[in-house]
């Protein structure tokens, strides 16, 4: 009985979701940088006495940020940026222990066949992976510039859902394997294949969503439908060359992820009234009616974080939501491939 690791893996996509939404919390706040050091043992340890926080103060001094942002800042207003990050990095921690200690028990146990391991130990990987590319990412924020690279950031944040999504599908492949009996039926493979490219452009708008936090784009165009007045604004490509537009013109960032989102609006929908077409289970039409509920809750949150320029709950409770929009794009698809 496969049902105990399934279980495993949904509480570790649980932590991962909590993960995405505090490191946003992190970005929002302006923390990623006030630890400058990469200490994957000793740094689990916190701060306790005052000689503690006077030396690392002292460290975030020698960087950009203190120096071109926070300059002057005191021991206080330091420990509420610190905290953030230092939670950030703690959860990315927990979450290594609650996948390694129970894999290496469901390996001992002999629960865990070939194909299964050779999945899990993917997913492993790719999470100590993630922990260097959480590092290299606050390196870009030590150097000169007091901000992180937007692409880091995004490789950082896309690598999260990778994770996710993978652990995910896998919990699912164990509560819900697909019969060996199943016959192909092209008509559930059409409608399969459609929610897969909806997977996929959620997991595009959750990049471009990247680049909108990291280069600041939320803060602009706080007006909706349009932008500022405009469809289509004017100074879409204003940089030079113009492929540096998509990613650090905030204009344009901002743009496409609108547009995404408007796809994603016309085509979740009818991918909806598709479903209602098929004598589906009663899972897999519960699965497609929390897909497009979904759809509209995290919409909603995006227009909300837009129209009050980017209020962290708000904007927190977004990223939150893309991690639920997606969960609920995977559970569709892996429905409709289950059944053949």
């Amino acid at each position: 009985m496969q049902k105990p690791i399934a279980i495993w893996l949904l509480i570790c996509c649980a932590l991962v979701f909590a993960m995405i939404v505090v490191g946003g919390v992190t970005r929002l706040t302006d923390s990623g940088l006030s630890i400058v050091e990469w200490q994957p043992i000793v740094g689990t340890i916190p701060p306790i006495t005052q000689a503690d926080w006077d030396v690392l103060l002292e460290k975030y001094r020698a960087t950009p940020q203190y120096q071109q942002v926070n300059k002057g800042m005191s021991v206080d207003e330091f420990k509420s940026i610190f905290w953030w990050e230092y939670f950030h990095r703690l959860l990315g921690r927990l979450i290594g222990l609650v996948f390694f200690i129970p894999f290496v028990y469901f390996l001992i146990k002999k629960k865990i066949d070939r194909p299964l391991g050779i999945k899990l130990t993917g997913i492993f990987i790719l999470g100590g992976l993630q922990g260097f590319m959480g590092w290299y990412m606050v390196m870009s924020g030590l150097i000169n510039d007091p901000h992180v690279s937007q692409y880091r950031l995004t490789a950082h944040l896309g690598l999260a859902f990778v994770i996710f999504a993978a652990m995910f599908w896998v919990a699912l492949d164990l509560l819900s394997p697909k019969s060996a009996n199943s016959e192909p039926n092209e008509r559930i493979q059409g409608l399969q294949r459609f929610s897969l490219g909806l997977t996929i452009l959620i997991f595009i708008m959750v990049l471009s969503g990247g680049f909108v936090a990291g280069i600041r784009a939320g803060l602009a165009y706080n007006t909706f439908p349009l932008m500022n007045g405009y469809l289509i604004p004017p100074d879409l490509f204003i940089l030079e060359p113009w492929y540096r537009n998509f990613f650090d013109n905030m204009t344009t960032v901002q743009f496409d992820h609108r547009l995404i989102a408007w796809l994603l609006a016309f085509t979740v929908p009818l991918f909806w009234f598709k479903s209602r077409k098929f004598e589906l289970s009663g899972a897999t039409r519960l699965a497609c009616n929390l897909f497009l509920l979904m759809l509209a809750i995290q919409i909603s949150l995006g227009i909300a974080t837009l129209l009050h320029v980017v209020p962290i709950p708000l904007a927190a409770s977004h990223q939150g939501g893309a991690v639920l929009l997606f969960a609920a794009s995977l559970w569709v698809s892996h429905r409709l491939h289950i059944r053949g």
